[in-house]
């Protein structure tokens, strides 16, 4: 939301900027001043800031600036007065801003007017405290995910075992039944077991959201997204990419400049999105049992750095090099998440990943359960036609350590990656991962799947925001940058085993 809103009367160019949130609205006013163009401030709510024990000098504000201030209830005053003609040529708004608001505006002694969300604030965006604070609440938000998560995800997993055996003695043995249950059932199960820890940490990414917490992240962030040549405002769609890459990238519509909106939305695929999950869950589970939270998080803090590394080269080159804009990140005050629309807020996206399941994973289920079934007509995969697909491409992996299954899963992971893990029941069945991977190969699986080819809804995505040849960079690009880093921890890896 802004802090400040532009209207022109009697001829006048007047900017009113909310006195409870100075330093935003007035970064808003002064970039008119470099325009060069004639404006009056004028502010509001200034009661409300004197309620807090606080006052603005805005006499002095005026002569700083070299633009006339008031209050909004003197407005016709204010109007009346000889307006300055004098401009000051501001280079780093951001930094002028604050400067002139540390002569002009008087705190008092205390904070006991501060609210309490100004008294958090202190402490969750402390360049001290913000970070160790932010990691703190990542670890315990992917720690929740597991602990509650594993009893109905091992609960499922049993469900569906149980639910093939069933089926089992209903039908005799033939390709319906092979369908049915190698295809079908295993495939959805594999993918459905995951989502109570899906939900899980939509509820609790939900909760950061609702409540502020989120904002205060990316605040944590600017100076970082500053270092690259972005700010801030940035990395609010790469947030949003932890849920879901398409909406993140249609969210950086809001970003006026159309280079940083480009490199941002280019920067969005390196965010682990939910589909990505149930293979991070599934790995994580199996070869990482003590230290679950910590591998997670290395798996998002990886995406991210990479993301900036990527903006710091792009930002070099002749599609992005540019002068950085300044901006202000808007903290909203902390709230109490209202109960309705969290519900709503997690219904969305739990029902976006059913959906998803209900029709892309079905139809991938089918066409890996075909290419397995023949042309043998019987589950003797090493003799399929997905074992010759696999094996075509085997050459391609097995510098990293992968053998031709599960090349074939990082195929099918293409459109979705959520099929991944049906590939993974239907080729490896109850035995998903644990005599096909080690500790290390299974790092290096996920970081792949970390890096490589976001989904195709992803790409279209880009193609239609940002244009059919930063889509296909992405897609030459994420694969490239996947097969380097994962060679790499793969073949440093082995230096120690």
């Amino acid at each position: 939301m802004a802090h400040s809103t532009e209207y022109i009367e009697s001829g006048v160019h007047i900017v009113e900027v909310d006195a409870r949130h100075l330093e935003e609205g007035l970064v808003q006013a002064v970039h008119l001043l470099n325009e060069k163009q004639h404006i009056v401030i004028l502010l509001s709510h200034y009661k409300e800031l004197l309620k807090t024990r606080h006052w603005l000098d805005y006499n002095l504000l005026s002569e700083l600036m070299g633009v006339q201030i008031g209050l909004k209830e003197d407005k016709e005053a204010v109007l009346a007065k000889p307006r300055p003609l004098r401009y000051v040529r501001i280079n780093s708004v951001e930094g002028y801003i604050h400067g002139a608001l540390e002569e002009t505006l008087h705190h008092s002694p205390d904070d006991t007017g501060h609210s309490l969300s100004d008294r958090i604030d202190k402490v969750l965006t402390n360049r001290w405290l913000g970070f160790p604070i932010l990691i703190a609440v990542l670890y315990a938000v992917f720690e929740l995910t597991f602990a509650i998560g594993s009893y109905p995800q091992e609960w499922i997993a049993s469900g569906i075992d149980m639910l093939c055996e069933w089926l089992d003695t209903l039908w005799a043995d033939g390709w319906f039944s092979s369908l049915m249950i190698d295809g079908i059932v295993r495939g959805i199960g594999a993918v459905l077991s995951f989502v109570p820890n899906i939900l899980i940490l939509f509820i609790l990414l939900a909760l950061m959201e609702d409540s502020g917490y989120m904002a205060r992240a990316a605040f944590l962030m600017d100076k970082i997204m500053h270092s690259v040549g972005l700010h801030g405002r940035s990395f609010i769609p790469m947030l949003v990419g932890f849920g879901c890459n398409v909406p993140a990238i249609m969210a950086a519509r809001d970003i006026d400049n159309l280079k940083d909106r480009t490199l941002t939305m280019l920067m969005i695929p390196f965010m682990s999105c939910s589909a990505r999950l149930p293979v991070y869950m599934l790995f994580v589970s199996a070869f990482f049992p003590g230290h679950k939270a910590l591998v997670m998080m290395s798996l998002y803090a990886i995406g991210i750095v990479l993301s900036i590394v990527f903006a710091l080269v792009m930002k070099r080159t002749k599609w992005f090099r540019q002068p950085t804009r300044d901006y202000v990140s808007e903290l909203p005050q902390f709230r109490k998440p209202c109960f309705k629309e969290l519900c709503l807020h997690v219904w969305d996206r739990l029902w976006d990943y059913l959906q998803k399941i209900g029709t892309v994973i079905i139809w991938a289920s089918i066409v890996i359960w075909a290419l397995t079934y023949f042309p043998t007509h019987s589950m003797d995969i090493e003799h399929s036609y997905l074992a010759m697909i696999g094996k075509w491409t085997e050459p391609l992996v097995q510098p990293l350590g992968f053998d031709w299954k599960t090349s074939v899963c990082l195929l099918t992971g293409l459109p979705a990656k959520e099929a991944i893990i049906s590939t993974m029941g239907i080729l490896y069945g109850g035995d998903a991962t644990t005599s096909a991977f080690t500790p290390l190969t299974a790092y290096t699986f996920m970081l792949f799947v970390l890096l490589y080819f976001p989904c195709i809804a992803t790409v279209a995505t880009l193609k239609r925001e940002a244009g059919r040849r930063w889509a296909w960079f992405t897609v030459i690009h994420s694969l490239l940058l996947a097969w380097v880093v994962a060679f790499g921890v793969y073949q440093v890896g082995m230096l120690f085993m």
